[in-house]
């Protein structure tokens, strides 16, 4: 699931950006979540760094999306940043805050697609550093960290369920934890450790990663919300 926060003041610019978006998931099997923002100084008052992708308007009211990115930049260094803007001349200075690209409006959808896969091979890229290993069939198999959605424990076995497919192994979660050295993998109970870029829902007692369903068990549960709530900055 990749995150998107869209930083538009015009409706009908929002609009067209999140159909184009649609058709790109529906086209490429590949899932969004966007967070709208009509202005930037509720986009930085309020941010957290959860978000793989940022397309920042340029013509804003209260607050420019040159002078908002460089703020940004104070809060996350490192998100990728795209600009959206009726002016091209303006997007060159993007070099100032490190933007990836710009996309002049209206935002067709051909061009949001170059651009789109441009962040989506940085964040392939980007996110491949941390890894962890496991031998199948006495293959060793490297995982990347990015990949990874859940581990799971089935007696002996270790499961390591990512996007690539099913890896099953002998190990322990505790094993995985350490290689892994991360916050955002959290236990929601003892047999399983998720990754919380892949959360899309918590309902009850079960976490949802598409439509996946873990248990979580009570003893985790406070602990486990909280996480989820600090990584996606969701109320509650």
């Amino acid at each position: 699931m990749i995150r998107i926060a869209l930083i538009e003041d015009e409706s009908e610019a929002k609009d067209l950006f999140v159909a184009n978006l649609d058709r790109y998931s529906k086209e490429h099997g590949i899932g969004f979540t966007v967070a709208h923002f009509c202005n930037a100084m509720t986009f930085l008052e309020s941010y957290k760094p959860v978000y793989d992708i940022v397309f920042m308007d340029i013509r804003m009211p209260d607050m420019n999306g040159l002078d908002a990115a460089h703020r940004l930049r104070q809060l996350d260094p490192s998100v990728i940043l795209i600009f959206l803007t009726n002016l091209s001349q303006y997007a060159v200075r993007g070099y100032e805050v490190n933007a990836l690209d710009f996309i002049v409006k209206p935002i067709s959808y051909y061009v949001l697609v170059l651009k789109l896969e441009r962040a989506l091979h940085r964040l392939e890229n980007e996110g491949g550093g941390a890894e962890i290993t496991v031998s199948v069939d006495d293959v060793i198999v490297k995982v990347r960290a990015v990949d990874l959605k859940y581990a799971e424990v089935q007696g002996h076995s270790l499961i390591c369920h990512t996007t690539k497919g099913d890896y099953r192994s002998y190990g322990s979660l505790k094993k995985i934890e350490e290689m892994l050295g991360r916050s955002d993998f959290v236990r929601c109970n003892a047999c399983y450790l998720v990754n919380l870029k892949y959360v899309t829902s918590i309902r009850g007692s079960t976490v949802y990663l598409g439509d996946v369903g873990l248990p979580i068990s009570h003893s985790k549960r406070k602990d486990f919300v909280r996480s989820v709530n600090n990584y996606m900055g969701w109320c509650g």
